[in-house]
C-alpha cells in the first residue's frame, strides 16, 4: 500500500521565451553539476562487506555514549542501539532528499533566470539520487527499515512546499536546510564505521555543496533590492528554519524500542543538552557543532541575512556567531 502524504500547493509558473545564458555564474555552477553526476548504482560497492562490531556510525554519535546508561548496556544492546539509531538518522535524511527533490521542481518552475532554471534542473536529479542512494543503503544494511517521517522534518517541508516565493524556498532549502546537510554528511563520512555508509556519503557531498552555490549567487541581490518589511520577513524564516532544524529531533522510537523508560528518555534528553551547552560533547559531535556553525555564520553573512536583530535568536539556540 503506498505510504505518505497529501501536501496541497500553488506554484507559479514562468515560462521562458528566451534561452540564452543571462547568469555566467549560475551558468558555471550548472556546468559543475553535469560534469559531477554520479550513478547510486553503478559508482557505489555496494557488496562491500560490514566490518568490525555491526555498528553503523560512531558510537560517539549515540546521545548515551559516555554515560551510565550506555556502560549498563551489554556489548550486543550496544550495536544493536548504534543500528537502530543510525537507521533512524538515516530515515530522517532519506525523508528529507525526497522532500528538497519535490521542492525544486517547484524551483524550476518558479525562478526566472534561464540558468537559474537550468541549475534547478539539474538539483531536481541530484535529491532524487540522494533518495534511491539512502534507500539502498536502507536496503542493503538494515534490511529496508525506515522510521515514519518526523514531526519537524514534515514540518519543514510542508511549510517550504506551501510558500509562494522563491527566495522563501531557497532560505529554507538551500541557505539553512543544505548547510545543515553538508555538516551533517562530512561527519558521517569522516566518523562512521561502515566504509559502505563513507562511500555514500562522500559521493551525497560532491553535490551538496554546489547546492548552497544556488542560494549564495541568488539571494545576495533579492536581499539588497527587499523593501525593510521585506528584509525583516526574510530574516525570520531563516530563524524560523533554523530553529525547526536543531531542535526538537531526537531519536524517540530507537530507545523506545531498546526499553528505555519515559523518565530514562527525559534525562537523556536532558544530559544532552547539558552537554551541549557545556562544550562536553564527544569530538565528532564538537566537529559538527564547529563546522555547522561556521557556515551558517558564513554563509547568513554572505547573503546580507545576518544582522543584529536577529543574533539574539540564533544565539538562544546555540548558533556561535564568532565560529566563522
Amino acid at each position: 500500500m503506498e505510504q505518505g502524504h497529501r501536501v496541497e500547493t500553488r506554484n507559479t509558473a514562468y515560462f521562458r521565451h528566451g534561452y540564452d545564458s543571462d547568469h555566467a555564474d549560475m551558468r558555471r555552477l550548472y556546468e559543475q553539476a553535469k560534469i559531477d553526476q554520479w550513478n547510486a548504482a553503478r559508482d557505489i560497492a555496494w557488496q562491500a562487506p560490514l566490518e568490525g562490531d555491526g555498528g553503523l556510525i560512531s558510537d560517539d554519535l549515540v546521545d548515551i555514549f559516555g554515560t551510565p546508561y550506555w556502560d549498563r548496556l551489554s556489548p550486543g544492546q550496544r550495536v544493536e542501539l548504534n543500528r537502530r539509531v543510525a537507521c533512524w538518522r538515516l530515515s530522517t535524511l532519506v525523508q528529507g532528499e525526497q522532500g528538497a527533490m519535490l521542492l525544486c521542481s517547484q524551483l524550476v518552475e518558479h525562478v526566472q533566470g534561464q540558468d537559474a532554471k537550468l541549475f534547478q534542473s539539474s538539483q531536481v536529479a541530484d535529491e532524487a539520487r540522494h533518495n534511491e542512494v539512502l534507500q539502498r543503503y536502507l536496503d542493503c544494511r538494515l534490511d529496508g527499515s525506515i522510521y515514519p517521517l518526523g514531526g519537524n522534518v514534515r514540518e519543514i517541508f510542508d511549510t517550504l512546499l506551501t510558500t509562494a516565493s522563491w527566495h522563501m524556498k531557497t532560505i529554507g532549502l538551500q541557505l539553512i536546510a543544505e548547510t545543515f546537510a553538508v555538516s551533517l554528511f562530512r561527519m558521517l563520512a569522516e566518523s562512521s564505521k561502515d566504509e559502505l555508509l563513507r562511500q555514500v556519503c562522500r559521493r551525497i557531498l560532491q553535490d551538496e555543496a554546489r547546492h548552497m552555490g544556488f542560494a549564495m549567487l541568488s539571494l545576495p541581490e533579492i536581499v539588497r533590492e527587499a523593501s525593510e518589511a521585506e528584509r525583516r520577513e526574510m530574516e525570520d524564516f531563516a530563524v524560523w528554519a533554523l530553529a525547526r532544524t536543531l531542535t526538537g529531533i531526537f531519536p524517540l522510537a530507537a530507545y523506545e524500542e531498546m526499553g528505555f523508560s519515559a523518565a530514562d528518555i527525559g534525562e537523556i534528553k536532558r544530559l544532552r543538552r547539558e552537554r551541549a551547552a557545556g562544550g562536553d560533547e564527544t569530538a565528532f559531535r564538537k566537529f559538527f557543532r564547529r563546522d555547522l556553525h561556521g557556515g551558517l555564520v558564513r554563509n547568513l553573512r554572505k547573503v546580507g541575512l545576518l544582522s543584529d536583530r536577529i543574533a539574539p535568536g540564533l544565539q538562544s539556540l546555540g548558533v556561535n556567531l564568532a565560529a566563522a
